[in-house]
């Protein structure tokens, strides 16, 4: 059977997972800014009882990316909640904070 050359290719990619990246890094607070060039997406942890954070990782990507991963996690959400249940955050969390400090 011929390719149509109207369908787009697949490429197969290869991602390797370094071991210091495997462990991940626990984060409950993502904060996010943007410019009209990128969007920045700031990765911490609260903990009760601690006054301050630090940022645990800092992903930079361009508008195109940050809605694609948007589009990436409300699918793999719902997925989640067809197998698991709907996931519910009212009352668990405080809202994100408006103003923060950075501190170098």
């Amino acid at each position: 059977m011929a390719n149509n050359p109207n369908e787009p290719q697949q490429q197969q990619m290869t991602i390797e997972l370094g071991e210091k990246e495997a462990e991940g890094i626990y984060s409950n607070l993502a904060i996010i800014s943007h410019s009209p060039a990128e969007f920045v997406v700031d990765f911490t942890r609260i903990l009760p009882g601690v006054p301050k954070a630090r940022v645990h990782a800092r992903i930079v990507m361009t508008p195109q990316h940050a809605k694609l991963l948007l589009q990436a996690l409300a699918d793999n959400i719902g997925k989640y909640e067809n197998q698991y249940g709907e996931v519910n955050v009212d009352g668990q969390h405080q809202p994100f904070p408006t103003e923060v400090t950075n501190i170098n």
